[in-house]
């Protein structure tokens, strides 16, 4: 057997979209949870932002000429996010998933990224102990949420969509929160149109670059974590993000009618700050 990785390329998307479909698929109905991707032409359109986005690195794995798994390495910050990294089942346990991560771990290594970090879904146990012989430590459990778009406000807490001129405030409110900025992810989610920020007071005291699975948000505050959730016409990639030890937001969430999907684990390597306020991870970090 001959196992090669090299550099992903969008031409790339068909085969490695359906073996993401494939391998969450098999996972999630191993332990019979919801599909993380409700279909292969989902999974499909995914990688092909993954592999056309300039800042993210992508790797693929052939073997002997086949292509057998995935992985991507979001490159647009200081903090690297990890992920999503798939093999195709049929190719399972033979050292390819270890030597997709040690290679995106040995590029941002490379890079000098201050740090690499990964959400990893708690039911897959197998995953996650890779994870920490690779030298990553768990942080949190995080909660996916989902559910009807709330069409909640808050008094004093106007959201509006994102701006250029907004992006100094807003890296600005995530080094206060994380000890670094996300500006990367912001500025990419204010071109596509779908950042917006809180306005309470006259100042710009929360953002998000969606709600949703793939995106993140910071807030000095519940309040502005709350108008952001509240206003969303909808969750894309089958809900959001909550840090469970926030009771305060977990509570508020499943009060207004939003459900739990699964727990998820955050990990990380290298520079880790405890945060100083209010978020909402992405699956990447």
């Amino acid at each position: 057997m001959s196992i090669v990785l090299r550099p992903g390329a969008p031409s790339d998307s068909t085969v490695c979209g359906r073996i993401c479909f494939e391998a969450f698929r098999a996972i999630d109905d191993e332990h019979n949870f919801p599909w993380d991707f409700p279909s292969v032409e989902v999974a499909t359109q995914v990688l092909m932002m993954l592999l056309s986005n300039r800042g993210f690195y992508s790797l693929v794995a052939e073997k002997d000429g086949k292509v057998v798994g995935s992985n991507f390495l979001d490159e647009r910050g200081p903090i690297a996010g990890l992920g999503p990294i798939t093999v195709d089942p049929t190719s399972q346990n033979a050292t390819i998933g270890r030597r997709l991560m040690q290679a995106a771990l040995d590029r941002a290594s490379d890079r000098r990224a201050a740090g690499v970090r990964l959400l990893q879904s708690t039911f897959h146990n197998r995953s996650l102990c890779l994870y920490a012989k690779l030298g990553f430590d768990t942080r949190e459990t995080i909660s996916k949420m989902n559910g009807a778009p709330l069409g909640v406000s808050l008094p004093g807490y106007d959201v509006r969509e994102a701006g250029a001129t907004d992006l100094v405030a807003c890296n600005l409110l995530c080094r206060r929160v994380h000890g670094h900025d996300r500006g990367g992810e912001l500025d990419d989610a204010i071109s596509a149109g779908t950042a917006r920020v809180v306005v309470h007071l006259g100042q710009i005291t929360a953002y998000a670059t969606d709600v949703g699975f793939f995106a993140h948000a910071v807030a000095e505050s519940n309040e502005g974590l709350k108008a952001l959730i509240g206003s969303a016409p909808g969750f894309p990639g089958g809900g959001f993000l909550v840090p469970t030890r926030n009771s305060e937001l977990f509570r508020w969430c499943l009060q207004n009618g939003l459900r739990l999907v699964h727990q998820m684990t955050l990990m990380t390597t290298g520079l880790y700050n405890e945060p100083k306020g209010f978020y909402l991870p992405s699956v990447l970090y």
